[in-house]
């Protein structure tokens, strides 16, 4: 079985990590002066890297090629130490799942690992991954081993939920934010991934699958694996179907529909979404947030850094002139249609009717 391309293609040192520059300059700085956190929190949404960074500086307090590390503020990816890691092989580097392993016991079994040296590496490294999850008992518990730290010991923790972690271990760790990845870096990587693995896919597929994982490069990776897994050329129309997201190419020309009122064209085009299986739910949600954006840079036409990040430079240029078309009080009429309608089209089997209506009450 071939290795799936998020693990085949995690990176491996912080130059390799996208969209992070503060973290990655933060930390290659403390490594240049040969300084280790003994406490870190990684914070920031789902697939932007958290224990991949985690890993990363795993190696670098390890790496037994400290000349280069000092130097180039990255572990050496070639020493012992680094393989081993990379490997996942050695028992110093300790990874907790805290979402299944929550509780006083599993954290006192840590004090337990804590207390002993590490076997082959410097440092002893432990990852807890959705530490949010843990309960108060081992919060507490988890508190007194970051109060006064062995020296071989590092604790990691990442976290989707900041606001739970309470601020007694907030005040005892360096934190850093990971931030959610643009559309333009998303693609970046999966082309690089396209070449790399010699795939047949579209651009505009790319596009669609960066469009999906909203900000988060790892579920980007996963998409484009469940789609290859295919036989032959995917068409876009069937990604569409399989990966539950609509094109920005068919969002644009609905929502230009709706703003040139034209609910003919509209209705005809929610038809034929329907008819190819459109996740009528996610449809409606695109929609709201489109049209939204439009009203953004009408408002703003010179700050389009308010919305960039969501597109590539064509669909923002295109965004942007349809921006110049919109009536504000037409299109926040529009907006709030489609807002009723998701509250219904939920709980409904008449969803392609909930949005005819929506079309036409905001059209009219």
């Amino acid at each position: 079985m071939s290795l799936a391309l998020y693990r085949k293609y995690r990176p491996k040192q912080l130059k390799d990590l996208i969209g992070q520059e503060n973290l990655i300059s933060t930390l290659k700085k403390a490594a240049s002066l040969g300084k280790v956190f003994h406490g870190l929190i990684f914070f920031g949404p789902k697939g932007t890297g958290k224990t991949t960074t985690a890993r990363i500086y795993a190696k670098l307090i390890n790496c037994e090629n400290q000349t280069f590390v000092k130097t180039n503020g990255e572990p050496c990816a070639e020493c012992p130490s680094c393989l081993t890691i990379d490997s996942q092989k050695t028992m110093d580097i300790v990874e907790i799942d805290a979402a299944s392993n929550r509780g006083i016991d599993e954290i006192r079994s840590l004090k337990e690992q804590v207390r002993q040296a590490p076997g082959s590496l410097k440092y002893k490294v432990f990852i807890i991954d959705e530490a949010h999850m843990l309960t108060k008992e081992a919060w507490n518990a988890l508190l007194k081993l970051l109060e006064e730290p062995p020296e071989h010991a590092v604790f990691i923790l990442a976290t989707t939920e900041q606001e739970k972690i309470p601020g007694t271990i907030l005040s005892r760790a360096q934190k850093f934010n990971l931030k959610k990845l643009t559309q333009t870096e998303i693609i970046q990587k999966l082309k690089f991934i396209r070449a790399a693995e010699n795939l047949s896919v579209s651009d505009e597929l790319l596009n669609l699958i960066a469009s999906r994982a909203d900000g988060g490069l790892r579920d980007a990776e996963t998409l484009l694996d469940q789609l290859i897994s295919f036989a032959g050329d995917l068409d876009l129309d069937t990604a569409e179907k399989i990966i539950g997201k609509t094109s920005f190419k068919k969002i644009y020309s609905f929502a230009e529909s709706l703003i040139e009122k034209n609910s003919p064209a509209a209705i005809i085009q929610l038809k034929e979404l329907t008819n190819l299986g459109a996740d009528l739910p996610d449809l409606n949600k695109s929609l709201i947030f489109y049209l939204t954006d439009l009203l953004t840079i009408h408002l703003n036409p010179k700050e389009d850094s308010l919305i960039k990040d969501k597109y590539t430079d064509e669909q923002l240029a295109q965004t942007k002139t349809l921006a110049t078309k919109i009536n504000i009080d037409s299109t926040i009429k529009t907006i709030k249609k489609f807002i009723e309608s998701y509250e219904h089209i939920k709980y409904t089997p008449f969803g392609e009717v909930v949005l005819e209506v929506a079309i036409i009450e905001s059209t009219k």
